[in-house]
């Protein structure tokens, strides 16, 4: 008897899937509760997969055998609840592709800040060494597609705690933990813990030889690491003390230190300025050296990096005014590293769909570095609340062209407007890209 798939919401992953599973000889059937997007139905139609789409359909969909749902649909959907009644197996789309992915190792990033900028830079780092590698996960391409269309020796994954939570046997060689912060609590029932536990999942089956990779200096990943049962050999990175192994920042200098082999890189020469980049070229570089990737191209590796769309991208500079698209910044530990990184006057766009969000954190930082708020969002009181005792100049803004244009008149020569929203961004705009394409667009049009 074939197995039957089903799969929950037809998106990048879901798709990945669906093509793997057809050729593993899989009965296969995708259901998607909205509009499936062309390119996407096309594909399913070619590789002769059924599917439905604007509905879910009970009866096709609880006689399944395994189901695997989109990261983006959570427990509490009433769908959800019916098949975990039924006793159906509910896996995500990592977790099916690490079954065919044969004898390929993987290295699997996650955290609540600095995983996609790891994650590249990682795979920037190997494919500058010669290495045969794929970059995939929740930065951009299916791993499961990839597994299906063009395998490779290496996978560098980045992975999201929604995507760690329905694993079962998923075991990554290396795995980074980049940070542990407040986010996405809606979906943990408001309870850090639930989320902690999300995160450590992802060296949960890690055995003896594998590598675990975290900071050492974030207090929550510190605080809660005894708690769990990890096997696999511990390698931290830290900016406040030697270590005998790992990677650590000392008099402007990051050493590596890994099998009896050190190296020294002054923190001048990373392409990727900023504290926070400098523990995910850290974070990188540890992982790199974990799959043997050799110093010297590990280095100038980290020399040749390019920043990524979104994350503290330059978009332009208009009348001595310097605009930063960092639209990718979710959640307030993100644009709190965005603001720590600021030596300018800054005016800061913020806002979106909040997550239970702690503006407290980013009081000082406020205090000390920013003249004026602008908020873009469909529900802006919180951000009021959380900053009109310091701040004087706050308005809101319910655009990308509004938020920018404000913005600019506050802003004078040698300042920098720096979209930082600290939120998602469904309530405006598709996605964070959008609102980060939308934000350059009014920037060029000013």
């Amino acid at each position: 008897m074939m197995k039957r798939l089903v799969i929950l919401g037809a998106g990048e992953s879901g798709i990945g899937a669906a093509i793997l599973a057809r050729q593993q000889g899989y009965d296969v059937f995708v259901s998607d509760g909205g509009a499936i997007k062309d390119n996407y139905r096309t594909e399913l139609s070619i590789n002769k997969i059924e599917f439905e789409e604007a509905t879910h359909t009970e009866e096709k969909i609880l006689n399944a055998d395994e189901v695997m749902k989109s990261p983006g649909i959570p427990e509490k959907n009433e769908l959800v609840k019916k098949i975990r009644t039924k006793g159906i197996a509910i896996i995500s789309e990592i977790e099916f592709a690490y079954r065919y992915k044969g004898n390929s190792k993987i290295i699997a990033v996650t955290g609540s800040n600095g995983k996609t900028t790891t994650t590249a830079l990682i795979y920037h780092i190997c494919k500058h060494a010669g290495s045969n590698c794929a970059m995939v996960g929740n930065i951009g391409y299916s791993f499961a597609k990839q597994v299906a269309l063009d395998p490779k020796p290496l996978y560098i994954a980045e992975i999201s705690s929604f995507q760690l939570d329905d694993i079962k046997t998923f075991r990554p060689d290396v795995a980074v933990l980049t940070n542990i912060t407040e986010d996405h609590l809606d979906r943990y029932d408001y309870k850090i813990e639930n989320y902690i536990s999300s995160k450590f999942r992802i060296a949960m089956n890690q055995q003896p030889g594998d590598v675990f990779i975290y900071s050492l200096d974030d207090a929550t990943t510190k605080k809660y690491i005894s708690n769990y049962h990890i096997k696999s050999i511990l390698a931290p990175f830290t900016m406040s003390k030697p270590l005998p192994q790992g990677a650590y920042l000392m008099n402007a200098k990051m050493h590596l230190k890994w099998k009896n082999e050190e190296m020294q890189m002054s923190i001048e020469d990373f392409a990727l300025k900023g504290k926070h980049n400098q523990y995910n070229s850290m974070a990188a570089s540890l992982a790199a050296s974990a799959v043997d990737i050799r110093k010297e191209n590990i280095r100038e590796a980290l020399q040749t990096f390019e920043s990524l769309e979104h994350r503290m991208e330059p978009v332009a500079s208009i009348k001595n005014v310097e605009f930063i698209n960092d639209s990718k910044a979710t959640n307030v530990n993100s644009t709190w590293f965005a603001l720590e990184s600021m030596e300018k006057p800054v005016v800061l766009i913020l806002g979106g769909v909040d997550k239970g969000n702690d503006y407290s954190l980013l009081k000082e930082l406020v205090k000390e570095k920013v003249k004026a708020i602008v908020c873009m969002g469909a529900d802006n009181r919180k951000i009021h609340e959380a900053f009109g005792d310091i701040m004087p100049l706050i308005v809101n803004a319910t655009s990308a062209k509004e938020a920018t244009e404000a913005a600019f008149h506050f802003a004078a020569k040698g300042d920098v407007v720096l979209l930082s929203p600290a939120c998602a961004s469904f309530d405006l705009f598709k996605n964070y890209e959008d609102r980060g394409n939308q934000f350059k667009k009014a920037v060029k049009e000013l």
